[in-house]
């Protein structure tokens, strides 16, 4: 099996290079799918002059528009079995893209999740969320959305999501920020696909280091929860 990996990228210059390089040396059949969000810090200029001829496709956009919308400029190339979300920081190591693959070969997933708090022999992994504030708020928000969307996962909103090619196509995809991942989560929901977890590494950044992610995002989450579990057709 095929594994599509798309990278969002904005201003990652620290990371990139190490970071492209893990994921063209991971053993998976992959295609490797690169969208630069209007990167300022030289990231782009990384990615043309270093990985044109390594990936199969860049794409760059001419605003800063967000993850989801560069989740969204990747759809139409997808050509795996299975499509994952590789952030461009270091958080998650792309040599754990092999675990999924081993995961889902000969079985019937169809989403699989890498939670970063599901390893019981490594939980001191939940200090590397960086502050005991994101470790409360993934919790409050992954509970949240349980409930309303009748799921049971551990963590909700961990980049490394994993869906078959063919339902992650299907879904239409709206949120150009962060919220593509609770609205992933519900429009899985809605069309009861059963979402599985295996525990991976995780190394949380801060601010500081380049952390993206706020208390606003938080809200954001929460609204796209409702809006696309209970008003559908928005």
């Amino acid at each position: 099996m095929k594994l599509t990996i798309i990278i969002p990228v904005y201003n990652e210059i620290k990371s990139l290079n190490i970071l492209l390089n893990r994921v063209l040396a991971s053993k998976v059949k992959k295609q490797i799918i690169i969208i630069d969000d209007c990167s300022t810090d030289g990231s782009r200029e990384e990615i043309i002059n270093k990985f044109s001829n390594k990936v199969d496709k860049i794409i760059l956009h001419e605003k800063n528009l967000g993850k989801g919308a560069a989740i969204i400029s990747a759809k139409n190339y997808i050509k795996g079995d299975f499509v994952i979300i590789q952030d461009a920081d270091l958080e998650y190591d792309p040599n754990q893209l092999e675990l999924f693959m081993k995961e889902v070969e000969n079985s019937k997933i169809e989403a699989l999740y890498g939670s970063r708090v599901l390893k019981k022999d490594k939980y001191k992994n939940i200090q590397n969320f960086s502050h005991k504030i994101r470790i409360w708020g993934n919790l409050l928000l992954t509970f949240i959305s349980n409930i309303i969307n009748k799921q049971n996962l551990t963590d909700a909103h961990t980049c490394y999501k994993m869906v078959r090619s063919d339902i992650f196509k299907k879904i239409e995809l709206k949120e150009k920020g962060f919220a593509f991942c609770p609205e992933l989560n519900t429009k899985l929901s809605n069309l009861n696909v059963k979402i599985h977890e295996i525990p991976i590494d995780y190394e949380g950044r801060t601010y500081q280091e380049g952390k993206k992610i706020t208390a606003f995002d938080g809200l954001s989450a929460i609204k796209a929860i409702i809006k696309y579990k209970f008003f559908k057709n928005l």
